[in-house]
Order: C-alpha cells, then sequence, then structure tokens
C-alpha cells in the first residue's frame, strides 16, 4: 500500500508579484507531487477563503506562511500514513478537520495545494498523465479555448467597464490548429491597436488593455483582426464576454462607468441583446451581479435559449449553489475554479452535477497564476469542452496552452469537438 510519508509547503510568488502556496506531498514509494496554487482578483464573495497573513511588515500582508503552517503542522498530522489513492477520502478529512463551511480556518489555499499535490503525486505513483488519473478511460476531449484578448474591469486600469472579450475558436477540427489561428488573431489585434495609436501594454491575463470609448468598441477592434488574420467571424471565431457583473452592481442598478449609464437588470439584459444580435457573440459570463438572483432568471429566460450564460461569481463552483441555481433555471454554464471551493473532490463534484443536468462547464485559470499547469489536464480528464486560461502571453497563461498541446501530441485519439460545442 502507497501511504503519504511527507508534506511541506512554502512560499512562491504567482504572476502578480504577491506570495501563494507551493505545497509538496512525498509518498512512501518515493513519488513527489506538487501544486501551486492561484490567485483570485475579481471574486465572489461566497468564495472559500484564502488565508493571508495580514502582516503588513511582511507583502504588504499578503503573506501565506500560517496557511503554510497549517500545511506542515495541521494537516501533515491528520493524513500521513494514509493510503495515498484514496483521494476522496483524504478530500474528505481536510475538509473535517476545517469543520467550517467556507475553509475559515486552515484556508482554502492550504486545503487545495494539498489537494492538488496529493493527485498529481498519486498520478507519478502509477506513473500515468494527471488527466488520466483523474478522469480515467472516460477523458477524451480537448477542451476550446476562450482567450481573453481585451482587458478591463478590475483586470486592466482602463475605461473599459466589461472584464473580458474573448476569441473562441469554434470552427476547427483540431486543437493545435485553433490554437495557431488564435495566436495569429492575438498578434494581428496588436498591430491593429498600434496602427490605432492605442496602448498594446498587457493586463494581468496577457489581453491588451487599450482605452476604448465605450464596451463595444472591443468587439469591433476584434472582429477587424479576426478578419485580417485571414478568418471568418461566426463560422470559425466566437466572441465570448465576461461581464464580470457584481463589479458593476450598486443598490440595485448596473453602472457602465465607461458609458455613463446606469441599467437596471431589464434594461442591461436588453442591452446584452443588442449586442448578441448585432455580433457573433457566444457566450456572457456573470452578466449580472451573484445577489440579483431574479435579474439572473429573467436573463437566462431572455438568451439562454441562445448563448451560453455562465454562472462564476453566481456559483463560486459550489454544487449547493449550483443545485439552487438548476432549481430556478437560472444560467446555463457554470465555471470551474477549485480553489473558489478547496478541494478537488469538491470540484469534481461540481462538474459532475453541473454535466448531469445540462450545464456546461468551463475550466479556469485565475488572474494571479502560476506556471502550474493543473487545470489543463483537469479539463481534460472531465471532458469539460471549454477551458478559460487567459490570451496567448505570459508564461503562466502559455504554460496551459502548452500542456494541452503536449497532450494533444502524446495523445491522438483526444478529440477536439469545437464545432458542436455550439450548435
Amino acid at each position: 500500500m502507497v501511504t503519504i510519508k511527507e508534506l511541506d509547503a512554502f512560499e512562491v510568488l504567482d504572476s502578480r508579484g504577491n506570495p501563494t502556496i507551493c505545497a509538496k506531498v512525498i509518498l512512501s514509494d518515493g513519488s513527489v507531487g506538487s501544486a501551486i496554487v492561484p490567485s483570485g482578483a475579481s471574486t465572489g464573495k461566497r468564495e472559500a477563503l484564502e488565508l493571508r497573513d495580514k502582516d503588513e511588515s511582511r507583502f504588504l500582508g499578503k503573506g501565506v506562511l500560517r496557511a503554510c503552517a497549517n500545511i506542515t503542522e495541521v494537516i501533515s498530522r491528520e493524513i500521513m500514513g494514509m493510503e495515498a489513492y484514496r483521494q476522496t477520502s483524504i478530500d474528505d478529512v481536510l475538509k473535517s478537520v476545517d469543520n467550517t463551511e467556507n475553509y475559515n480556518k486552515l484556508g482554502a489555499n492550504a486545503t487545495l495545494g494539498v489537494s492538488m499535490a496529493l493527485a498529481r503525486a498519486s498520478a507519478h505513483s502509477l506513473n500515468i498523465p494527471l488527466f488520466k488519473y483523474l478522469g480515467g478511460i472516460n477523458a477524451a476531449t480537448l477542451p476550446v479555448p476562450m482567450l481573453n484578448i481585451i482587458n478591463g474591469g478590475s483586470h486592466a486600469n482602463n475605461t473599459i467597464d466589461f472584464q473580458e472579450y474573448m476569441i473562441m475558436p469554434l470552427g476547427f477540427d483540431c486543437f493545435k490548429r485553433a490554437l495557431r489561428a488564435s495566436v495569429e488573431v492575438y498578434h494581428k489585434l496588436r498591430v491593429i491597436l498600434d496602427s490605432k495609436g492605442f496602448s498594446t501594454s498587457i493586463g494581468d491575463e496577457g489581453g491588451f488593455a487599450p482605452n476604448l470609448k465605450n464596451n463595444e468598441e472591443p468587439i469591433v477592434l476584434i472582429l477587424d483582426a479576426i478578419q485580417k488574420a485571414g478568418y471568418k467571424p461566426k463560422e470559425e471565431f466566437g466572441i465570448a464576454l465576461d461581464i464580470a457583473g457584481s463589479e458593476l452592481y450598486n443598490n440595485g442598478i448596473y453602472h457602465l462607468k465607461g458609458e455613463n449609464l446606469k441599467l437596471d437588470s431589464k434594461e442591461l439584459v436588453s442591452y446584452y441583446q443588442k449586442l448578441t444580435e448585432k455580433y457573433p457573440i457566444v457566450s456572457i459570463e456573470d452578466g449580472l451581479s451573484e445577489d440579483d438572483w431574479n435579474g439572473w432568471t429573467y436573463l437566462t429566460e431572455k438568451l439562454g435559449n441562445k448563448i451560453q450564460l455562465v454562472g462564476d461569481d453566481l456559483f463560486v463552483t459550489n454544487a449547493a449553489i449550483l443545485r439552487k441555481g438548476i432549481s430556478q433555471n437560472v444560467a446555463n454554464a457554470i465555471l470551474i475554479k477549485p480553489n473558489q471551493i478547496g478541494t478537488i473532490t469538491q470540484t469534481l463534484e461540481t462538474i459532475r452535477l453541473a454535466q448531469a443536468n445540462g450545464y456546461k462547464t468551463v475550466i479556469s485559470h485565475r488572474s494571479g497564476e502560476s506556471e502550474d499547469n493543473f487545470i489543463a489536464d483537469l479539463s481534460v480528464a472531465v471532458n469539460a469542452g471549454e477551458i478559460k486560461t487567459g490570451a496567448p502571453a505570459r508564461g503562466e497563461r502559455n504554460a496551459k496552452y502548452n500542456r494541452l498541446l503536449e497532450l494533444r501530441h502524446q495523445n491522438k485519439l483526444l478529440a477536439y469537438n469545437a464545432k458542436t460545442l455550439f450548435k
């Protein structure tokens, strides 16, 4: 029996230069797994707790020494000697040791670090790829990338209200070809922005962050880039938006400061309807606030049969909240971020629930990322169909794309079903 022999944890830096946890699990057969936990900037208020030291003398209070100590001093005592391959049982122990709703004692960054590292160590022990360890023989599909190529909102210091403008390569039969086309569009967009005198500096997720006159102009520029790169909007590329509606919401009103607009839920839904009629938009994420459930019901009634409506802050990868959404017919897709919920087992539970009820699943990075490529394997393991991991720029974003390219190279039977994703 292969057991957990040792746990370790230490601070490393994420892509924004903030500290985060690197957790390490060592098994009795010598297998080692490590994992770096990501961190979000735009976060839902119901997310599991990311434990920070709040010691202003270190990293402006953002240190994670307490969370590291929880791994080496608390969690290690509870799971040392347990059978390594029992991922669900060990994750259940992490949850019971914390014994709070959202990991308020140990920190979800501590528990997720251990959970991810354990999965990786177990995969190494069995000498199989991580995606096969997590998904078994059912893991068969490479995801369609959602590439955030223009940043706004809390991801960039500019005048754009919406947080992300993404391209989705839907008209291709091969992941490698789809990614190549996306990269070409991204570089063409840089040329277009530069020719118009706009900034080509990039935001947290690698997308460009120009100051534009309204929230529609980024779509126009992206469509121009698609065409100038030699591709066809709608037929080969769809547009996806992450509104981050909770960031715009105050006292029942949505404030689009870049356009000097104040809209209620129905008015904002009407705004989206006009955009979707005018442009090849296939997906809108967090179109409304996490607290605006009545608005979400209306949004789903109006657009749920036409485009993908993704809940991120709304669901925070939480199965209990997703069940509420299913019962109320709210949204039709869920963003999956493991650090919102705390363990890989809970993440998989939410994914299974979504898929069993016809909700699409989108595996997602965070704005504070690292070279860790765990989510690439996860997306294939669960046949998610979609992955969000930023623009094809910055090493922490390309680490995920490169892992998917590696999986595609090593596993020729993995499918890319982009053309059937949105019918």
